[in-house]
């Protein structure tokens, strides 16, 4: 293994010595807190906009479904550019790849804050995802080569803590400085992050000996971007993401424009399929790298990590929903629910990749699929009546399992991949989490809607006037009403007012138990959802000791 990870000599020359493998001169921890700064402000950044919109489309005179451009262009401008950031690695180095990404989320963070119309606004978060879009895979690519095989759990432990607590405590943190400060602040607050994150990456991170040299090769000739390649690849996932985002907006195919962009999608995927194919036969460098699926290992992975994201991100907008609409907590209450499990996964992640040099990771996420299974199962018991406490214990409980499956699912990617091949591996894991995310995301909204629906519809059939116990509780919570009680045409009886003031009380009950249930039901289907992963693990081979990128050498 050790001759995987070493200095190549040049061609001809031999030597006696066994090969070294190549360390960064700084710790490695320090190399590892360094990338995860700039990485937690951005996944940070994709939610603490959220409980922003109102106040948003407020400042810049625009209606608040028009300001939810804000979420859609940051998402779509994200998921084009993580599958590319490898490809665009191997021309410029990871370093400065990092760094030209850093910047530039930290200069359009600048522009979002002095946007003056929504429609720059929209602008600028175009360019700020394009920007925070290369940082995770990025922070993921390095700390894969800086660590030994070992101790690369761990070192993936610091990473969990920026993709997993980020999204946690964006909301809380977002509600916090919009009503006490103003909501430009969200992006004013990245900049002294990104100078930081600068000056530390251009002292602190280095690139390896193969990616440099992986760099001069491509430079050879001039640098000849895939441009076709290009092209194909934002239609496919930038029509994703729009299709996801406003698809339950529109009422999804009944809407002309979710259709064009579906049949978008539909054919540039295929003729993107077809094109990187035929650049790989060629023997030109492809911008997606779809070589790594014929691995198992990596496609299971790559299924798992987007039911990670699915899940996560899915119950982390789910649950401050819940508590807002249905039982009147404030933004910033809502988002202390999910505080304590985001301060429980950052206790847990050292364990696990403790753990995971230990312990088979297949194990690990077969435990954490199991807890998290479990743990939806529990949140089935959601009602109207919980306390802030019980709130509390669901979210950390399913924040147990969680913590248990981000560590090895992607110690498990990185097997029998090459170390070039590490930044697509990193690419595409985060892409798998940030569609797995939107995915979740719809299917909430989606789901939320028509099983409210459909709940109402059944309950409601029962609060007719031909119901003798519907007439009876209605004139019972009528007496309690003080709008002319004893008016009514029957002396002495409660008045019309007073009626139809608890028919809308009736009502406004019924909406919220349709509500509540439809949650349930999506929690429900969740949890079978993540259980029918667990057979999945029988088609991934035994990993070998200290499984590794280098393994397949």
């Amino acid at each position: 293994m050790a001759a995987a990870t070493a200095i190549e000599l040049p061609a001809g020359q031999t030597s006696s010595a066994p090969a070294v493998p190549w360390r960064p001169r700084i710790n490695p921890w320090i190399v590892a807190m360094t990338v995860t700064l700039a990485t937690f402000m951005e996944v940070l950044d994709s939610s603490i906009a959220n409980v922003a919109l109102p106040h948003i489309a407020g400042g810049l005179g625009a209606t608040q479904d028009e300001a939810t451009w804000v979420l859609t262009a940051y998402l779509v401008a994200n998921a084009v550019i993580l599958p590319a950031g490898a490809y665009m690695t191997t021309f410029i180095g990871r370093k400065k790849f990092y760094m030209i990404c850093v910047a530039l989320f930290g200069i359009s963070s600048a522009m979002c804050g002095l946007a003056p119309t929504l429609p720059l606004l929209v602008f600028f978060r175009v360019l700020q995802g394009i920007g925070g879009g290369g940082l995770a895979p990025s922070e993921q690519a390095i700390l894969a080569d800086t660590f030994p095989p070992e101790k690369r759990g761990q070192a993936f432990a610091m990473y969990g803590l920026a993709v997993v607590v980020a999204p946690a405590i964006g909301p809380t943190l977002g509600g916090y400085i919009t009503d006490n400060f103003d909501w430009r602040w969200i992006f004013y607050l990245n900049i002294p992050i990104c100078l930081l994150s600068l000056y530390l990456t251009s002292r602190i991170v280095e690139d390896p000996p193969w990616v440099e040299k992986q760099v001069k090769e491509s430079q050879k000739g001039g640098i000849r971007l895939d441009l076709l390649g290009f092209g194909l690849l934002g239609l496919t996932f930038g029509s994703l993401e729009f299709v996801l985002d406003k698809g339950q907006e529109d009422d999804w195919f009944s809407s002309h424009l979710i259709m064009f962009f579906c049949v978008t999608m539909v054919i540039a995927f295929i003729v993107m399929i077809w094109w990187e194919l035929k650049q790989l036969r060629d023997g030109h460098r492809p911008i997606l790298n779809l070589t790594l699926f014929t691995r198992r290992q990596f496609a299971v992975s790559f299924v798992l990590m987007f039911v990670l994201g699915f899940s996560l991100y899915g119950t982390t907008i789910l649950i401050p929903q819940f508590v807002q609409t249905l039982m009147g907590y404030t933004a910033e209450l809502a988002g202390k629910v999910l505080s304590p499990a985001g301060f429980m996964m950052m206790a847990m992640m050292p364990v696990v990749g403790y753990l995971s040099g230990k312990i088979d990771p297949r194990k690990l996420i077969a435990y954490g699929f199991l807890m998290l299974t479990l743990s939806l199962l529990y949140m089935t018991n959601l009602n109207l009546q919980l306390s802030y406490g019980q709130l509390v214990i669901m979210r950390m409980f399913q924040a147990s399992g969680l913590a248990f499956l981000f560590i090895p699912i992607n110690t498990i990617a990185y097997i029998g991949v090459k170390q070039s091949e590490s930044n697509d591996v990193s690419g595409l894991t985060n892409l798998a989490r940030n569609i797995g995310g939107s995915c979740g995301t719809a299917f909430m909204a989606t789901m939320l809607t028509r099983r409210t629906a459909t709940h109402e519809s059944m309950m409601v059939r029962n609060l007719t006037t031909a119901n003798q116990g519907f007439n009876s509780q209605v004139k019972s919570m009528a007496g309690s009403f003080k709008i002319g009680n004893g008016t009514g045409p029957v002396g002495g009886g409660p008045s019309l007012g007073a009626m139809h003031q608890a028919q809308a009380y009736i009502y406004n009950q019924l909406h919220r138990q349709s509500a509540n249930l439809a949650y349930v039901d999506i929690i429900r289907d969740l949890a079978i959802f993540c259980a029918c992963m667990l057979p999945l693990l029988f088609l991934i081979p035994r990993p070998p000791k200290h499984a590794s990128s280098s393994a397949g050498h």
